[in-house]
């Protein structure tokens, strides 16, 4: 698959907690540069963010994350966001590491039904990251109007390809990106 192609799935990723904004700007123009998705920051970023890119490139960010202690019914709770976002895309983060596939079975019906556009298998800050075997489980499980995201653990452009092929329509990693920085580089 060609290396621009797998890009332009990628959401270009920065999500530190102690990111600076000469960092989320590197990523804004590395994002800008090999024109992946979007750019997921941290939202006290966003509002300069989107200033600094204008229309060069979707900006994304996350709510109660990583952890979502901010949940209450979450069928519910997902309903609103979705209403909230006023057409624009909702992924939702599972955590698939720390679930049975019971769980995350469900989690593709809360998901499904609840009108979001994506459900996606990692925040990368939890011990597992994306396995083919939860996206196999995803697109068993959730409904025609649901895409899938694999983020945690993407490190090679052979990962990404794996992914893609598997039905994702998005991959959460900042590692293609770096490695496409690299093969400009080296004349690759």
């Amino acid at each position: 698959m060609d290396i621009s192609k797998i890009l332009s799935h990628c959401d270009h990723t920065l999500l530190a907690v102690d990111a600076t904004w000469e960092q989320i700007k590197q990523v804004c123009d590395d994002g800008i540069r090999f024109s992946t998705a979007s750019v997921c920051i941290p939202a006290s970023y966003v509002a300069k963010a989107n200033e600094y890119v204008g229309d060069k490139l979707p900006i994304c960010t996350v709510i109660g994350f990583p952890n979502g202690y901010s949940t209450t019914d979450v069928l519910n709770e997902i309903k609103v966001v979705k209403e909230a976002c006023g057409g624009k895309i909702l992924k939702v983060i599972i955590e698939t590491c720390l679930l049975t596939d019971d769980e995350k079975k469900e989690m593709c019906r809360v998901v499904t039904e609840s009108g979001a556009d994506f459900i996606k298998t990692s925040t990368g800050f939890s011990k597992g990251g994306a396995t083919r075997e939860d996206i196999a489980l995803f697109a068993e499980n959730i409904g025609p109007n649901v895409r899938m995201k694999a983020a945690g653990g993407i490190r090679s452009f052979e990962d990404a390809e794996d992914f893609l092929a598997l039905g994702c329509d998005r991959l959460g990693t900042s590692a293609i990106v770096k490695l496409a920085k690299k093969q400009t580089v080296s004349g690759y």
